[in-house]
């Protein structure tokens, strides 16, 4: 079999994350390599080699060449947080939002995650295909080439398996959240009787589908005895632990997620000086929304302590119909910079390579070096921090996925 080479050439700059730790933490966090003049060469699906052009040798064979001119480079983004499989909209609860009412009023009122349930369970799996597929085309053009979604608009069997079959075969990276909410159905017996028939009905089945277990730790949803209870079992089922944490309440979510070894704890718009300690003094990664927190009008998570004290964090766009209708990573990087204060060069490697981290996969995603994926964003821009600086701007031009073309503006 021949050898599938995509040559992208005479590109005005090629950034990447320098280092090949992860996840980066403090200084390194913004320690990003720019080749300027540079090509990247891509042999079946992999990268092989980058450097500048001047270096380039003749290449022999049939080699797809594909023109960088006025254009900069990226490793492909990473998304580690998402609900992208879901049915439906919330854009009259938006409305009611924008008048006044609090999410956790709409919450309380049948609104909030229970209103997309009902859409996503009468969806059923096919009609959660179609909208997935509609999701993840409009993350790649985004220049997001790797995705995590969770389920937890089930909150039943079948709806929450289909989830993550839907999210799995579309390329993704399933997160079962059955511990989103408690659903209508146990409302008279209690969180506690849904978190035992979530782990005695669903679980058995859903570790084989999923990676990774999430639990949504805040009032009005489950406390931290509960999740404790939910994850433990989950990590004996052989799945990663992660936690919704610190979203509107501080209620142990950092703690938590350091005892039972959490692979990360996401949101952390509520976190006080102690979790910024107790977090930059663990290996749990702070996943940082700002699209979620801006969507609520919520104060924004504290990045710049986090970086400084020596956390690891990563950024992720939260994109669900209710919170952060945002498939936009690079719009997550400009909010870095312009509300977490930090530095583009932060930004882009919480996430690229910290998200991948996230995900178990900074082996080979999240960088532009030799056997990492053949996954590239090219920048309509010669200087790759208009990644940040464009804000809301048309600043992705093609998508490279696997070595091979994704998607390309049109002309």
């Amino acid at each position: 079999m021949s050898t599938r080479r995509l040559l992208i050439r005479d590109l005005a700059q090629v950034a990447t994350p320098a280092r090949r730790a992860a996840p980066l933490r403090g200084a390194a966090l913004g320690d990003i390599e720019v080749t300027r003049d540079a090509y990247v060469l891509c042999e079946d699906g992999r990268i092989s080699a980058v450097g500048r052009m001047s270096d380039l040798d003749a290449l022999d064979g049939d080699v797809e060449e594909l023109d960088g001119r006025g254009l900069s480079a990226i490793p492909g983004l990473v998304d580690c947080h998402t609900h992208a499989c879901f049915a439906g909209d919330r854009v009259e609860e938006f409305s009611l939002r924008a008048g006044g009412s609090s999410y956790e009023e709409l919450h309380a009122r049948g609104g909030g995650i229970l209103s997309t349930v009902r859409a996503t369970r009468q969806a059923g799996e096919a009609g959660l295909a179609v909208a997935l597929a509609e999701h993840v085309g409009w993350m790649l053009r985004a220049g997001t080439t790797t995705w995590e979604a969770k389920s937890g608009y089930g909150l039943d069997h079948d709806t929450e398996l289909a989830q993550l079959r839907v999210v799995r075969d579309a390329g993704g990276i399933s997160t079962w959240l059955g511990a989103h909410t408690v659903p209508p159905e146990f409302t008279d017996e209690g969180a506690d009787a849904y978190l035992d028939f979530l782990l005695s009905s669903v679980l058995p089945e859903a570790a084989p589908l999923a990676e990774a277990a999430d639990v949504f730790l805040e009032r009005g949803a489950f406390d931290a005895e509960q999740a404790r209870h939910y994850l433990t079992k989950c990590r004996e089922a052989g799945l990663v632990l992660r936690l919704h944490g610190d979203q509107f309440t501080e209620s142990g979510a950092i703690p938590l997620a350091i005892e039972l070894g959490a692979r990360s704890v996401d949101h952390l718009e509520a976190t006080g000086p102690a979790g910024v300690a107790a977090l930059a003094a663990s290996d749990v990664v702070g996943v940082l929304l700002p699209a979620s927190a801006l969507f609520l009008n919520r104060p924004m998570p504290p990045a710049r302590a986090l970086v400084d004290a020596g956390a690891a964090i990563a950024l992720a766009t939260d994109f669900n119909p209710g919170s952060a209708f945002c498939e936009s990573l690079p719009l997550v990087c400009s909010l870095a910079a312009t509300q977490l204060s930090l530095a583009p060069e932060e930004a882009l490697s919480a996430c690229t390579v910290n998200a991948a981290h996230v995900l178990g996969r900074a082996d080979r995603k999240g960088r532009i070096a030799p056997r990492f994926d053949a996954d590239v964003v090219l920048v309509a821009a010669e200087d790759w921090r208009h990644l940040a600086y464009h804000l809301g701007g048309p600043v992705v031009q093609t998508v490279i996925a696997g070595g091979r073309v994704g998607w390309s503006s049109p002309a």
